[in-house]
């Protein structure tokens, strides 16, 4: 695979965005150069046509600059860059000033006065554009940007010795072409910060899953030891009372205590075990129903049906896992997700065209093997317990497999098989 191809899947889709926007400003600073500048080439003479060019150059590489440094702000990568702005804005009058002299009291002939009027408005256009960038927050400033550049090159003009008429119709082209330029900057940046923040709003969903979960698992700890242990507690103050007055009644509120307690202890394993355990029928219908959520096509497939529940349970957490990789992960806009039945066999792969590497989501995922996550090593120990593998990796451009096997038992394999013939 190429590597610009490469480069480019390896960005997250904010990362996209963010810099299809910024080479779009680079590009407007070329368009400039290739569209103004190299065309005074065609109608002046070489000396002239390079004087403008430079200044065309010299504009468009601080506009390009100045940019870069707006969209930074915008992304809150370093504070506005009021500076840059304002050389911009002084580099933009005083360039088009001379544009406008050149046109009036420069060497005769039209070819020079409309080129050098040419670079006169389109110095100014795409300065007003670069600096609605840096100021896009403020629409009031902006529309003073627009009007007061318009209104000054009409000014400029009238006074280096055009007709009122023409320098009317300047400042009216001028007014549009600035208020064009900086509508499509204000417009891209608007647009990168909506991806910004439905991607952060997509962070912010998982995590609020999690907490639910914590919750969920939270309430139904405080639901089994809340009462048990209030009952302890008070079987234990009675035994005391009873001990201290030396009745054998003590003994007995002692072995209740004791028997609650190693009641209270099962509950707990049971709840955990609930906890743990993920089936895999629901895990699939919870996958398929997330993924078309986000947007993401999910094609899922399941052939198998009466599994065991240890195998479901390893299955279903392979599942909830690769489906987790893909929402906080990928980039994906197809997902594909396969249980089948072979030689004995359940057969689990979870495709996707939007990932490259696999990325744990478990807060635990760099803990070494043993420590339980619900990473690629978590996963493992999890399929390695009912005898299963685990593979992982990319299988063609963009493409990512993840594949569980996990082998039936004799009596399951035959139910199984029965179950889904």
């Amino acid at each position: 695979m190429p590597r610009p191809c490469r480069w480019w899947r390896l960005k997250s889709t904010p990362e996209k965005v963010e810099t299809y926007t910024r080479w779009s400003f680079h590009v407007f600073g070329v368009s400039e150069i290739a569209g103004i500048g190299l065309a005074t080439y065609r109608q002046t003479s070489p000396r002239l046509a390079t004087v403008l060019s430079l200044m065309v150059v010299v504009h468009a590489v601080v506009c390009m600059a100045t940019a870069s440094r707006a969209l930074d702000w915008t992304l809150g990568h370093r504070p506005q860059p009021l500076r840059q702005l304002w050389l911009l804005g002084a580099i933009t009058a005083v360039l088009a000033i001379v544009a406008v002299g050149i046109a009036e009291h420069g060497p005769a002939g039209e070819n020079v006065e409309s080129m050098a009027l040419s670079v006169f408005v389109g110095l100014q256009g795409f300065g007003v554009g670069v600096i609605a960038l840096g100021v896009h927050n403020d629409r009031r400033r902006v529309i003073r940007l627009v009007s007061g550049f318009a209104a000054g090159a009409g000014v400029v003009s009238f006074a280096v010795g055009m007709p009122w008429l023409a320098a009317l119709i300047i400042a009216c082209v001028l007014l549009l072409a600035g208020a064009f330029l900086a509508v499509t900057a204000m417009l891209s940046v608007w647009l990168l910060n909506v991806v910004f923040t439905l991607d952060e709003a997509k962070e912010t969903r998982a995590r609020l899953a999690v907490a639910e979960e914590r919750l969920r698992f939270g309430r139904d700890l405080h639901d089994v030891m809340g009462r048990n242990l209030a009952v302890i507690a008070l079987k234990s103050e009675l035994a005391v009372q009873l001990a201290r007055r030396g009745r054998p009644e003590a003994v007995e509120q002692v072995i209740e205590a004791q028997r609650i307690a190693q009641e209270s202890q099962r509950e707990v394993r049971d709840v955990v075990r609930g906890y743990r355990e993920a089936a895999l029928e629901v895990e699939l219908a919870g996958a398929r129903g997330v993924l078309s959520a986000a947007g993401i096509v999910a094609e899922v497939t399941d052939e198998t049906e009466g599994l065991p529940s240890a195998v479901q349970s390893a299955l279903g957490w392979v599942v909830r896992e690769a489906t987790t990789n893909v929402l906080r992960h990928g980039d994906a806009k197809k997902v594909a997700v396969t249980v089948l039945m072979s030689q004995g066999r359940v057969v689990l792969t979870v495709e996707n065209d939007g990932v490259t590497q696999w990325r744990d989501s478990s807060p635990d995922a760099d803990a070494p093997a043993g420590t339980g996550g619900s990473g690629l090593a978590g996963l493992r120990e999890r399929l390695a317990a009912v005898g299963g593998t685990l593979e992982a990796g990319t299988v063609g451009e963009g493409v990512f497999r993840l594949t569980a096997e996990v082998p039936l038992p004799a009596v399951g394999a035959r139910a199984a098989l029965r179950v889904a013939s």
